[in-house]
């Protein structure tokens, strides 16, 4: 077996990077084209496919296979991707705009079939690329050009919105944690399925420290909920927070005034998802604590998977198909 010594450089293609400066693209970028090095996958196997947006220039950074689409259907064209070679490690790039406005059918389809994709959903909570509109996930009165006196519209909850369309694997993380972000993005090349992570991203021209209760240094401490597989979720500077989850609501209680059998150990194998999904209503929007890591990895059958597995049936059955034949197999003309 060939061994890969790739360098995060490998992955860095030719053109120049152009966001705005302090994007928190720079970062994701980064962390992506690292995590791409020791992912163990020849570049000639990966594909990056993105639809319209700040975030969707991603396939032309990275030094791989990919395809700047169009607006919302970066999923749709994934599949059929995936679907026409299940070997290949098969990755979207999107927006909060551009999969939960246009694109939201597209994205509950791949997630409910469970193509076997792994979506970055970049969340800054606002249009960039056509300059600081409202989008699906601003909150409740955003004044933007497009809502001069406040949004009045509810926003998408990207976490609950993926677990209410039964996705496999759902995770969120930080722009700014490379760290973070790298464990993330491991757990979900090695999820078989549909993996969506929500990436809070800082849109710093038009939505600057939209995260800043997550990521301000006074603040964060306070408000990051880490989620870890069979460990109690209690947070804050001194653990002095602590998450309980009765009758199917989770809320947040101070870690003195519970027993500790009543803290929630959270684990994101279970099947059902009313936990994960308890867990991602903990915050409607990241201005205080704030649920990051992993709400749900299962195991389902993967779509592409099983569309292979059908068509070796049928040829095995049939022998091969013959196009040909199938073109003219209704009325034909030759045209002279």
């Amino acid at each position: 077996m060939t061994t890969l010594n790739y360098k995060r450089a490998d992955f860095q293609s030719d053109q120049e990077v152009k966001w705005c400066p302090g994007c928190g693209d720079y970062t994701i970028l980064a962390s992506v084209q690292s995590y791409m090095a020791e992912m163990g996958v020849a570049r000639e196997d990966v594909v990056f496919i993105s639809g319209i947006g700040c975030s969707s220039r991603f396939p032309y950074y990275m030094n791989t296979y990919g395809m700047h689409s169009i607006h919302g259907r970066a999923p749709a064209i994934a599949s059929g991707v995936i679907t026409a070679n299940p070997d290949l490690s098969v990755w979207v790039v999107t927006g909060d705009g551009d999969a939960l406005s246009i694109g939201g059918n597209h994205l509950i389809h791949a997630l409910r079939r469970n193509v076997n994709l792994k979506i970055l959903l970049f969340n800054n909570q606002i249009y960039g690329l056509t300059k600081g509109q409202y989008s699906p996930t601003s909150e409740v009165g955003k004044t933007t050009k497009s809502t001069p006196l406040g949004s009045i519209d509810f926003p998408f909850n990207p976490v609950s919105l993926a677990l209410g369309a039964d996705a496999s694997f759902v995770a969120r993380t930080l722009d700014m944690d490379r760290k973070h972000t790298i464990e993330i993005l491991k757990r979900a090349h090695e999820h078989e399925g549909t993996a969506l992570i929500e990436i809070y991203q800082n849109c710093n021209v038009f939505n600057d420290k939209a995260f800043n209760a997550l990521t301000g240094k006074e603040e964060r401490d306070f408000n990051q909920i880490r989620m870890e597989d069979g460990e109690p979720i209690i947070f804050g500077p001194d653990r002095e927070k602590a998450v309980v989850i009765e009758n199917g609501v989770a809320r947040i209680v101070d870690t003195n005034s519970v027993d500790p059998s009543q803290i929630h150990v959270h684990d994101s194998h279970q099947v059902n998802p009313s936990m994960a999904f308890a867990l991602s209503r903990l915050s409607s929007h990241p201005d205080g604590p704030t649920p990051l890591g992993i709400f749900r990895d299962i195991n389902r059958p993967v779509y592409d998977r099983e569309v292979s597995r059908q068509i070796e049936a049928v040829t095995e059955k049939r022998g091969p198909g013959d196009l040909q034949k199938l073109i003219a197999s209704q009325g034909t003309w030759t045209v002279e």
